[in-house]
């Protein structure tokens, strides 16, 4: 469970729409999905959300496949945060989770840095640690493996605050690094990182979900400023 969280329990064991205690709220925490429509997100570029990005009566948001794609966006922008949300993937499928992203480029990839949602059994990017599930896309391996298999749901806990970054999967602190650290500067360098000048470098911006083409579903999304 999601530190605190309180549902609202909807139909007969259908699901969980999310809310918050006062308790939680009076500690800065807000709900970023209402579990019921796309207010707060749009498309990454566009003005409301892409139609394949459903909601799901159990209060999810999911990538369906069916109908315009493209990633999933706040509209708001966030600075330091503590961002909690869960996940779970399709067999064999991909995605990720971006911050500090903007509008500047053509992706949300080439500003934001990505915790990565995969299928590590089934995905080829789940045999190279750095791109497995949880990492800090390509540059930064999780420290140990605590992903539930696809169809399972997986726990987050992102944090930034200033350069400083938290991966926390289902409980575990899996990575953690500076931006702008000699190390991170050096991984950087060694990546498909190195053509783009404004990777990183962000210090607010929106939250992406992303589309890779395949099916995934989020839930219990919220957020509080640090």
């Amino acid at each position: 469970l999601l530190l605190g969280l309180s549902c609202l329990l909807i139909g007969c064991g259908a699901g969980t729409i999310p809310t918050l205690s006062l308790e939680e709220q009076n500690a800065g925490w807000k709900m970023l999905f209402d579990g019921k429509t796309f207010n707060g997100w749009r498309g990454f570029k566009m003005a409301s959300a892409p139609t394949a990005w459903k909601i799901t009566k159990n209060g999810e948001l999911h990538f369906s496949k069916k109908g315009a794609g493209g990633d999933l966006m706040t509209v708001e922008q966030f600075g330091d945060f503590e961002l909690q949300l869960e996940w779970k993937i399709s067999k064999g499928g991909n995605s990720g989770i971006f911050f500090w992203v903007s509008e500047d480029k053509n992706y949300a990839w080439e500003t934001g840095p990505e915790m990565q949602v995969l299928d590590n059994a089934k995905h080829k990017d789940g045999l190279e640690r750095k791109t497995s599930a949880g990492s800090n896309y390509a540059l930064h391996a999780p420290a140990q493996e605590v992903t539930r298999p696809a169809g399972e749901y997986n726990r987050v806990r992102l944090i930034a605050k200033g350069t400083h970054i938290e991966h926390w999967l289902n409980g575990v602190k899996i990575v953690e690094y500076e931006i702008g650290s000699p190390e991170w500067e050096a991984f950087v360098a060694a990546s498909k990182f190195r053509e783009m000048p404004q990777y990183g470098r962000n210090r607010t911006g929106h939250i992406v979900l992303q589309d890779h083409g395949d099916k995934v579903w989020y839930r219990n999304v919220r957020i509080r400023g640090l």
